[in-house]
């Protein structure tokens, strides 16, 4: 990035290292990001001179009101009013350059109680990011177990004012491409862009459905790879928009085509030499660690649908015979139609898991922290992978009854948003470990949201997200 000359504050004079940095980098303004209940990214842009006032303050953080996390539409959902206000604590780490808004960069941050009780945690149990830092921390101290996530995010290309994509390019060609089109210019923007974050790009592509394009980012600990996935979708959104064109990460635009996913890869690690022994499941050898997360997730599978794909338009995208996972709470060994697929088994070294069951509609924090939450389980408990995985081209939705029941098969995923609710609700172990002081504000917000999107029409969802 060329520097630009910034008049707010010297170099001299700026307080806190950071500042000096930013402006020498050309930045003016910066951007104090969150992600709600509702998978919305919200900001506050702040000049550089206000946000090193800000740094140099006892608590640097910004106050918003309570209600910023129960917004719905226009309105606020039930539990949330407009008293009271939470503060915004900036999380520096988090402090990334925003090539796709010149001059710009951003932040995230947690949101604290603005005066706390003596002797009272800081955080709030409905910070998404708070609430996967927790988890984190909770299944390293107490088993030494360290996972690695990264994301694909899948997305579509619309003409603005159009219910229609740019085009329809096949999987994979080049042809999506082509020099001078305008797709090929919007993804090596985008690539070039998240490369001068920070963020490492392992590929983009064309996919399967018509003006569908996917970028494929590097593993990262959990936080942090929530953190760039949000980076990554801001970033989408505004080189489209740049060019003339609206990116969605609407589950499933076209009902005639593919849908578009946000799949998440993960890798699970421990120091206990008990968890680090091989052990073999149909011929499969896993670590014990992974094994006991797996089977520990495909027990809670169903239940963690209401947060991985939490709106009406979800399950347009989740069917059988479409590569989005199936619809049965199932593992495989590269095999697309299970909502758990294991990528490159035979290497310890890269082997990962990517769950299918998951859409650009879902909160990267809240999904990420409902999946950890659920392996825990597992890992407390020693848990034993008895589910045979599919290896075969069968997929679970072809086999008989006593076919999957041979391989252990016995959970269907949810089918609506309706299903998905009472199964996440009936879940005491989910509850318990998420929280009620979260659990209850979150199923407020998620009702009145898919009210408010079922009264906007079909198409509202590749406008909002």
């Amino acid at each position: 990035m060329t520097p630009i000359a910034v008049q707010p504050i010297s170099t001299t004079k700026a307080s806190h290292p950071i500042i000096k940095t930013l402006i020498e980098q050309g930045i003016a303004f910066v951007r104090v990001q969150w992600v709600d209940l509702t998978n919305l990214i919200r900001c506050r842009v702040i000049p550089i001179s206000s946000f090193d006032k800000l740094l140099q303050s006892e608590r640097p953080a910004i106050s918003i009101t309570k209600a910023v996390l129960g917004l719905v539409g226009y309105c606020v959902a039930e539990t949330f009013n407009g008293t009271g206000v939470w503060s915004y604590l900036f999380d520096l780490t988090s402090l990334k350059l925003c090539p796709y808004a010149p001059r710009h960069a951003s932040v995230m941050g947690w949101f604290h109680e603005a005066s706390p009780p003596p002797a009272k945690d800081l955080g709030i149990s409905i910070c998404p990011r708070t609430l996967l830092s927790k988890v984190v921390a909770s299944i390293r101290q107490t088993h030494s177990v360290d996972l690695l996530v990264g994301f694909e995010t899948e997305f579509v290309l619309m003409n603005p004012g159009s219910p229609g994509p740019v085009g329809y390019r096949a999987y994979s060609t080049t042809s999506a491409l082509y020099t001078g089109l305008s797709e090929a210019v919007i993804l090596e923007e985008i690539a070039d862009a998240l490369q001068s974050s920070g963020i490492e790009v392992q590929m983009y592509h064309a996919e399967c459905s018509q003006g569908q394009y996917e970028v494929v980012t590097g593993p990262l600990p959990p936080l942090q790879a929530a953190d760039a996935l949000v980076h990554t979708r801001e970033t989408i959104y505004n080189v489209a928009n740049k060019h003339g064109l609206r990116a969605t990460l609407a589950p499933r635009p076209f009902k005639e085509s593919a849908g578009s996913a946000s799949h998440l890869h993960f890798s699970v690690h421990s120091s206990e030499t008990n968890l680090q022994k091989t052990v073999s499941i149909d011929g499969v050898q896993l670590r014990q660690c992974e094994a006991s997360f797996i089977a520990a997730v495909l027990d809670h599978l169903p239940s963690l649908a209401l947060l991985t794909c939490p709106t009406i338009s979800s399950y347009g995208r989740m069917e059988d015979g479409i590569w989005s996972g199936g619809t049965y709470a199932c593992w495989g060994v590269e095999h697309r139609e299970t909502p758990i697929r294991v990528c490159h088994p035979t290497s310890p070294a890269a082997r990962n898991f990517e769950l299918k069951m998951i859409d650009g509609t879902s909160n990267p924090y809240l999904a990420t922290a409902a999946l950890i939450a659920a392996g825990s389980e597992g890992i407390r408990n020693h848990q034993n992978l008895s589910q045979r995985p599919l290896q075969g081209a069968s997929s679970a939705i072809e086999m008989t009854a006593s076919q999957r029941e041979s391989y252990g098969i016995s959970k269907r995923l949810p089918l609506n948003l309706q299903e998905a609710r009472q199964v996440f609700q009936s879940n005491t172990y989910l509850r318990r470990v998420l929280g009620e002081g979260f659990v209850n504000p979150y199923l407020h917000v998620n009702d009145s949201w898919n009210a408010h999107i079922s009264s906007q029409g079909d198409d509202i969802t590749t406008k909002i997200y």
